[in-house]
C-alpha cells in the first residue's frame, strides 16, 4: 500500500529513501513518526507499522526522554538545519531496550503550513567501540609510559646511589691506600732510624766505654808518685768519655721529650748578648788546640723568647763548629736584634757538608758522609730544628766541602706573649 505522503511520481526519491544506508525518520510538527526507512527499522529493531504514529521519544533512552522533549519543542519553535551530536554523547534505544550510540543530523521543511523534521541517523556502535578501545589503549599507554618513567627515575636514582656508593668506596680505598703507603713509608723510616740508631749506638757507646775500661785498668797499675802524670792523663780520658756518654744520653732524652710533647716554650725577656757571652765562655773548654771563638754583637740587647731553648740551640751549633773544625780554626758568632727578630750566624772553616747531604741535614740520626769518623749521634741538628719550630724560628745552611759551614738562625720577638 502506497504511503499517502509519498507521491508515485517520485520513484527516484523513493528508491533513495528505501536504499539509504543511514536511518531516516520523518516526524511531523508534534513529534510523531511519519516515515521510517528500512535502515532505521533494522537499526532500532522495529518495523514501520510498530512505530509510525508514535512519538519520536519511543526511540530515546528513558533517562533522557524529558530533556529530549524540551529540546525537540524548542527546535520546532525555531527550526534550522543543523548537525546534532557534535561534541555530545547521543544515544538511541532499540526495541529490545538496548541503548546504542548514534549521530543525528536534522533538517526540516514545511508542507501546507505543517512542519516536518527529517532525522538522519547513523549507528556509531562500532566507531564508539573503536574509540573506546583507542581511549583504553591510550590510557594503558599512558599508564605504561608513567610506569616506564617511574622505573627510569628509580633506575637513575639507583644508578646515582650506586655511583655515589662506588665513589665513596673508591675514595675510601684511595684513602686506605694512602694511609697504607704512609704507614709503610713511616715504617720504612722507622726501620732506617732504628738501623741508624743501632749503628750509631754500637759505635758511639763502644768507643768511650772501651776508653773508660782501658784507662780504669791502667790506673790500677800506676801506684807510685812518679806515675802521677800518667794517672792524671787516664783520669782525663775517663772524664772525657763519661762526658761524651752523658751528651749522648742528653740527646736521647731531649728527643724523647720532644716526641712526647713534653717540651714547651716559656717566653721571657732577657739579654741575648750576655747569654752568648756565657755560652762562648762555657764552651772554651771544648776548643781544640789553637781554636778560638770570635763573638760580634750589634743592635739592641733585649730578646723576648725562650732563653733556655735558645741557649741549647746556640750551644749545639757552636759545639758542632768546634767538633767539625781543625785545630787553629776560627769560629765566628755574629748576632743582632731588631724589633721583630733576633738573628745569630755561626761560621766555621771546617770540613763542610756535601751538597747531597744538605737536604737530610736535620733528619734524626743522620751523619754526613765525611763525618762518620767524628763522634756524634746525628741528633743535634734534628733537635735544633725541633726547638726552632717551638720558637717559631727558621734555620738556613750554606756549606762547601773542606771550606766550612755557615748556619743562620732567625727567631721572632714574642713581645705579645709576655
Amino acid at each position: 500500500m502506497r504511503n499517502p505522503y509519498m507521491p508515485a511520481e517520485f520513484s527516484h526519491l523513493t528508491s533513495l529513501f528505501e536504499n539509504a544506508t543511514e536511518g531516516i525518520i520523518l516526524t511531523n510538527g508534534v513529534g510523531k513518526i511519519v516515515l521510517v526507512n528500512p535502515a532505521a527499522e533494522r537499526m532500532f529493531g522495529y518495523n514501520s507499522g510498530e512505530i509510525i504514529g508514535k512519538p519520536i521519544e519511543i526511540l530515546i533512552p528513558d533517562k533522557v526522554k524529558p530533556h529530549h522533549q524540551e529540546l525537540r519543542e524548542g527546535f520546532y519553535e525555531k527550526p534550522s538545519n543543523r548537525v546534532m551530536g557534535h561534541g555530545r554523547d547521543l544515544r538511541g534505544k532499540t526495541k529490545d531496550g538496548i541503548n546504542m550510540p548514534v549521530e543525528v543530523s536534522l533538517s526540516y521543511y514545511r508542507k501546507d503550513k505543517e512542519l516536518f523534521v527529517i532525522a538522519f541517523i547513523v549507528d556509531i556502535t562500532k566507531r564508539k567501540e573503536i574509540e573506546d578501545s583507542m581511549i583504553r589503549q591510550q590510557k594503558e599507554l599512558e599508564r605504561v609510559s608513567d610506569q616506564i618513567r617511574r622505573l627510569n627515575a628509580e633506575l637513575e636514582a639507583k644508578v646515582e646511589e650506586r655511583t655515589l656508593i662506588l665513589k665513596e668506596a673508591l675514595e675510601r680505598l684511595e684513602q686506605s691506600q694512602s694511609e697504607l703507603s704512609d704507614a709503610l713509608s713511616k715504617e720504612k723510616q722507622l726501620n732506617e732510624i732504628k738501623s741508624r740508631f743501632v749503628s750509631m749506638a754500637s759505635h758511639e757507646f763502644r768507643t768511650p766505654l772501651s776508653t773508660v775500661l782501658s784507662s780504669a785498668s791502667l790506673l790500677a797499675k800506676y801506684t807510685t808518685t812518679e806515675e802521677q802524670e800518667k794517672r792524671i792523663r787516664h783520669v782525663d780520658k775517663i772524664r772525657s768519655s763519661v762526658k761524651h756518654l752523658n751528651d749522648i744520653l742528653e740527646d736521647f732524652l731531649s728527643l724523647g721529650k720532644l716526641d712526647e710533647g713534653k717540651v714547651n716554650s716559656h717566653i721571657t725577656s732577657f739579654n741575648l748578648k750576655e747569654v752568648l757571652e756565657d755560652v762562648t765562655d762555657e764552651l772554651k773548654g771544648l776548643l781544640k788546640k789553637g781554636q778560638h771563638i770570635e763573638l760580634h754583637y750589634s743592635g739592641q740587647e733585649t730578646m723576648v723568647s725562650d732563653k733556655g731553648l735558645l741557649k741549647n740551640i746556640v750551644i749545639n751549633l757552636i759545639t758542632n763548629a768546634i767538633k767539625f773544625s781543625d785545630e787553629d780554626g776560627e769560629i765566628t758568632v755574629n748576632a743582632t736584634i731588631d724589633k721583630e727578630n733576633g738573628t745569630i750566624k755561626i761560621q766555621d772553616h771546617g770540613i763542610g757538608i756535601a751538597e747531597d747531604d744538605l737536604q737530610h741535614l736535620f733528619s734524626s740520626f743522620f751523619r754526613g758522609a765525611n763525618a762518620v769518623n767524628i763522634q756524634g749521634t746525628g741528633l743535634g741538628l734534628h733537635i735544633v730544628n725541633r726547638y726552632l719550630e717551638l720558637l717559631g724560628g727558621q734555620v738556613a745552611v750554606t756549606s762547601k766541602l773542606n771550606e766550612g759551614t755557615i748556619i743562620t738562625i732567625t727567631i721572632p720577638q714574642r713581645n705579645s706573649e709576655l
